[in-house]
């Protein structure tokens, strides 16, 4: 464990971000199984509902670093082609 105070403070922040960041990874799980769930009927109302939802999610999840911007395209790219596949 560390002594000084500088890292005493740097390990406490560290332990809040990565709480965060589990967070917003969990949530981001969620709703993109939700907008998967719904790939198979994507003209319903439901799945376009759960894509925007999705999406939304990824982007902000992105936003907040707990993921890099690239995974988060790629990521939205593989959904978009996901729903319109079943079209």
């Amino acid at each position: 464990m560390a002594n000084h105070k500088q890292a005493l403070k740097r390990h406490r922040q560290s332990v809040k971000a990565n709480a965060r960041n589990v967070h917003y990874k969990s949530m981001l799980r969620t709703f993109v199984k939700k907008a998967l769930a719904q790939a198979d009927n994507p003209d319903s109302p439901d799945a376009v509902a759960a894509f925007r939802k999705a999406e939304s999610t990824i982007m902000k999840v992105a936003s907040k670093g707990a993921i890099p911007r690239r995974r988060a395209s790629r990521k939205v790219s593989r959904l978009a082609r996901r729903m319109h596949q079943s079209a």
